[in-house]
Order: C-alpha cells, then structure tokens, then sequence
C-alpha cells in the first residue's frame, strides 16, 4: 500500500500527493529527496524531477474518467473558468460538454494560447473573432475571448486584468486539454505576481499535471490549474516527443510560397499531405513550423510516393516510427472563397476561390477549411 504522510504532501511541479513506498506510483520521491525537498521548500515528485532536469517523461495511470472526475467537483464552484486552448489546434482543444462540468453560472473567459509564433501579417482581431465564432458553435458563450503567449509572455498583463474584471469575488479554474501550455501559462501569472519563476512543471508532453494545484489569491480566493484532459485525436498524440518539436511550430512562422498546377501535392514531411486536386495556375501559402520539410510532387504518383518515402525523405516519422505511424485519410473540400485549409496541430495552407483541394492528415487528427486570415 502507498503511503501518505500525516500532513498531505504534495508535488509542487504536478500536483500529485508525496509517497515514498511505491516507485512505480504517483508521486513517488525518495526519502532522500524528500528531506531536501521540505528543507528547500522545493518539492518534486521523482517525475517531475526527471522532466525539469533531464526532459525525461515517465507514464502516468492516470485515465480520461480521473481526469474527469477531477473536474467536476467545479460544476459546484463559485469560479470563474478560464478555458485555454491551442490557436494551432483549435478542435483538438475542444472539451466536449465543457459547460456542464463547469456549471451554467460560471463565466467561461477563453484564452487562445501561442500567439507568439503566428506570421505578423496574420491580423489578431480576425484569429479572435474566429476563435469565439468556433466556441459559440460548440456552445460555449465566452464572456471575453483573449490572445496570449504563455511562453513569451506576451498580453498577460491584459488577461490579469481580465480575471481580476470578471472573478468577482470567485475562484479562478483554469482548464484544457493536454498541451496546450496551461501550466506554462499559470508559471507566466504566478512570475509576474510574485517573481517566482517555472513553479509548475512544463514540458511538451502531454499530461504533465496530474492533480489539481491551488495557487492563493491575495483575497483569500485561489487560482486552480488543473490536469489537462487528454484528447488521444491530437497530433501531440500521434508523434513521439522528438518529432513533435519539429512539427509543432516553435517560433514565427514563415510563410512558404508555391505555384501549383492542378493534380500536384505537397507532403508535410511524412505526417500530413495536401493535394491540389482541380483548379486555375495559383500561388498557395504554407503556414507550418519552418523545420518541417514540404515536398512536392505529382498527384498521381502521390501514393506511391509516400508508400515508398514515408521515413526517410519524408520525416517525420522516422523510419523507425514508420510502421507505428496511424494511416493518413483524405477530407476533400470544395473552395467557394480564398481560405485557409488548416491541419490542426500543425499549420495551414491559404488556397484560392473556385479550387478542389484535399488535406490528408493521421487518421482522428481533423482538417478544417476557415475562412482565409491573411
């Protein structure tokens, strides 16, 4: 059985409760690590120790349900939610039934995380009022929907006041699905409050909250970050850790221009493909993380292509990784006005009105059509 201590200690990078008896549980440390960790004031679990020092991640039990069950206790909260989701993958960080865990009497504040590495020429009102159109669809009614970049800390002064605007006198929850930098957003708040600095643990894998973590507010209220609810049909899902950095964008994006003929495609290194099926001569835009290699080539030896490619000059995923690698399906769109075909978690492609164009992307990971941003 796992201990716990008399005082319930916990694991100020996840959340977890401290035990020293079971290595392969939930907070395990060391009673080494431990004593030093009550001395310093600095108390880590051994995996969030591993993750800070060494990038190691370890598994976590944790399944859907707990993750759930961790946040329902909020539908009976006086609270004010604010919902973060990934600018990049916006379906991906859709939590289905959102507003029945949180409670219809609790304002939803959305923050579009990762504002940093969108082009400059993207013009931000349009991102918002997209990112607010898409959350009344899937019947949200945010009172504010906001731009942020956690990592660079950029508008967090503008989302404080937007919490300390709307909280009234309630507890601020703040929610997500894995990876989409909630916690590095929290550890951006907590740095400008008080000057401390990566408090919580952050990394690029998924679920690296494991329990809920009370932050005190100067009126007695407190700011929760709770565990990220994990979504297995985002790209973060599909890709090890390694190939993740090369596709999800890490700084500004530089836009790529190519001039399509009708039947050409262009492969997203091996995990994603765009066919411009019918269409007039035209220049399309590609908007993805400028590490990630796009190739072109002719759409009828397309399939073979990849057949033959996917791994080595198509990678990621390497060829290791290959036989793993969930299968690509096709979502074919009719373009009426010029638009982004956007593959969540990775990018977008601008294609002119009046074309057929197909986004192929790992078989859950959705691709969408918007209207054009730039």
């Amino acid at each position: 059985m796992t201990e716990m201590h008399d005082e319930e200690l916990r694991c100020i990078g996840c959340g977890a409760i401290i035990q020293t008896t079971d290595p392969d549980g939930l907070g395990y440390t060391p009673n080494s690590a431990l004593k030093k960790g009550l001395e310093t004031g600095e108390l880590y679990c051994q995996r969030c120790f591993r993750l800070r020092h060494y990038n190691e991640i370890a598994p976590v039990s944790l399944t859907d349900d707990d993750f759930l069950r961790l946040l329902n206790h909020i539908r009976d909260a006086h609270a004010l939610i604010v919902y973060v989701v990934d600018i990049f993958d916006f379906n991906g960080s859709l939590i289905p039934g959102l507003h029945r865990f949180v409670g219809n009497d609790n304002p939803v504040l959305l923050v579009g995380n990762k504002e940093d590495v969108l082009p400059r020429s993207l013009r931000r009102r349009k991102l918002t009022d997209w990112l607010r159109q898409q959350a009344n669809l899937a019947g949200l009614r945010p009172i504010d929907t906001l731009l942020v970049s956690a990592k660079k800390n950029h508008q967090i002064d503008q989302l404080l006041a937007e919490i300390e605007k709307h909280r009234a006198d309630r507890d601020v929850y703040v929610v997500g699905v894995t990876n989409v930098g909630k916690s590095t957003l929290i550890n951006a708040i907590i740095k400008q409050q008080t000057g401390v600095q990566d408090l919580i643990t952050t990394s690029r894998f998924p679920g690296t909250t494991l329990d809920k973590i009370e932050i005190p507010l100067d009126d007695g209220h407190k700011l929760v970050d709770t565990p990220g609810i994990i979504h297995q049909e985002q790209m973060a899902h599909v890709l090890s850790a390694k190939d993740l950095k090369i596709v999800a964008p890490q700084k500004e994006i530089k836009p790529r221009t190519f001039q399509l003929n009708d039947s050409q495609t262009i492969f997203l290194g091996g995990v994603a493909r765009f066919d411009y099926v019918k269409g007039p001569h035209a220049g399309i835009v590609a908007y993805f993380e400028n590490s990630l290699p796009l190739h072109r080539t002719k759409l009828v030896n397309a399939d073979e292509f990849y057949e033959k490619h996917c791994g080595d000059l198509l990678t990621p995923p390497t060829s290791d990784e290959v036989a793993d690698f969930p299968p690509l399906e096709r979502h074919e769109f009719a373009i009426k006005e010029k638009s982004d075909l956007v593959f969540e978690g990775l990018g977008w492609i601008t294609v002119p009105a009046g074309t057929t164009v197909a986004g192929w992307a790992p078989k859950g990971v959705d691709v969408l059509v918007r209207r054009a941003m730039i």
